[in-house]
């Protein structure tokens, strides 16, 4: 299948949200252009939203519908280095897209809350992992979390890209980001409810492209 076919299928399953079909084809694009570049990227949401950043990782760091086998190159690097382990890392080690939930260190984030300021724990993040040519992607379902927006202008600051996931009229989060999802619902879980297939589309669209 090519990328294409995945979203067609979303659609199908989805069609109430056939009037963000394109969004969320250049949402796809952006992550494709990031990782085919190196880059990486960094997630972060509040709740509900948090736990989708987690999902979100899970699903581009390790196989998600095909295996993503390590190149032989890399193989053959493993047998030079470690002989004894080589076979079992080559057969269960698999290829990552790099993706870092924000939500997923406590230490530095009770740090950062306890010293500095917890609305800026995911700012203060994005300016030590964000790079030129990474993505972050915002997820609120209001589109208006305080946090979040703190750490869009770092992340432009950064000469980073800013992708969105939201509902409602989209919020600031929706109007600061580069590209953005704003999900044709009012209700929070309902809204919440459309970003999983969403995410879930995006993610076999960049396995098939990478893997």
């Amino acid at each position: 299948m090519q990328p294409r076919d995945f979203l067609d299928e979303l659609i199908e399953r989805y069609p109430a949200l056939t009037p963000v079909k394109e969004d969320i084809w250049n949402l796809y694009k952006t992550l494709e252009e990031c990782y085919a570049a190196g880059g990486k990227v960094l997630i972060a949401g509040n709740g509900g939203s948090s736990a989708d950043a987690e999902h979100i990782v899970g699903e581009l760091m390790k196989g998600f519908k095909k295996s993503r086998s390590v190149s032989q190159e890399f193989a053959d690097r493993l047998k030079e280095i470690d002989p004894e382990r080589a076979d079992e890392l080559i057969a269960k080690l698999q290829g990552g897209l790099p993706a870092i939930s924000l939500s997923s260190h406590p230490a530095l984030c009770t740090a950062y809350l306890n010293d500095v300021d917890g609305n800026l724990i995911v700012a203060q993040q994005v300016y030590g992992y964000g790079k030129p040519g990474d993505v972050f992607l915002g997820i609120s379902t209001s589109g208006n979390a305080k946090n979040v927006m703190y750490a869009v202008a770092v992340a432009k600051a950064k000469g980073m890209k800013v992708a969105a996931l939201t509902g409602k009229d989209g919020g600031k989060l929706g109007k600061a980001a580069d590209v953005a999802v704003i999900v044709p619902e009012p209700e929070t879980y309902k809204i919440q409810e459309f970003h999983l297939p969403i995410y879930h589309v995006l993610c076999l669209m960049l396995e098939e492209r990478f893997f």
